[in-house]
């Protein structure tokens, strides 16, 4: 069975510094109308950066949304046409002041697929090099070394909440173990 929903009619209600929201009208299948809200996202990145000592460098940050510090592997937002692979080289300098020496694509998430049109690259970087982070000056955050498999267990646990770092996490030891 083939699903679609077609576009009818589009009305964008809100234009942000990082979304833009719209209104439309969708036809179904059976020709009836729905109406649907899409948030419009450039996309973003996100990084499981991992050292020789199989700890991965995470980042501890107040999230505003969630009203609370989440412990999370490094992201940052795609500029509107821009690569996600220079994307992820330039958030995981500026979030860890490290350079990876690998850089390796683990595919890509839709992280609330019923309403936005996010998408999120996820790499694991290794081989780092270290240097200086430098913070946009509105992100206040640390950096954490933490091993891997006690990560899994903070996921397993509901200690980390964060969809994105859920996934790059399991993604990586999944691919690591796999690599060896």
């Amino acid at each position: 069975m083939e699903f679609f929903e077609k576009q009818i009619s589009t009305k964008t209600v809100y234009n942000g510094q990082i979304v833009n929201v719209r209104n439309d009208i969708a036809e179904l299948k059976n020709g009836k109308h729905v109406r649907r809200e899409v948030v419009e996202h450039p996309g973003g990145v996100a990084i499981v950066p991992v050292n020789e000592k199989g700890q991965v460098y995470m980042v501890r940050q107040y999230r505003y949304p969630m009203e609370e510090e989440l412990l999370e592997i490094p992201a940052g937002k795609l500029e509107y046409g821009e690569d996600h692979y220079n994307c992820a080289v330039r958030e995981l300098s500026e979030e860890t002041g490290c350079a990876a020496g690998k850089l390796i694509f683990l595919g890509s998430t839709y992280p609330s697929p019923g309403y936005s049109r996010e998408i999120l690259y996820i790499y694991l970087a290794t081989d780092l090099v270290g240097g200086e982070m430098h913070l946009d000056e509105d992100e206040f955050l640390s950096v954490e070394a933490i091993p891997m498999d006690t990560l899994v267990d903070k996921i397993m646990s509901g200690e980390i909440k964060d969809g994105k770092t859920i996934i790059g996490i399991l993604k990586a030891k999944k691919y690591l173990e796999q690599n060896r």
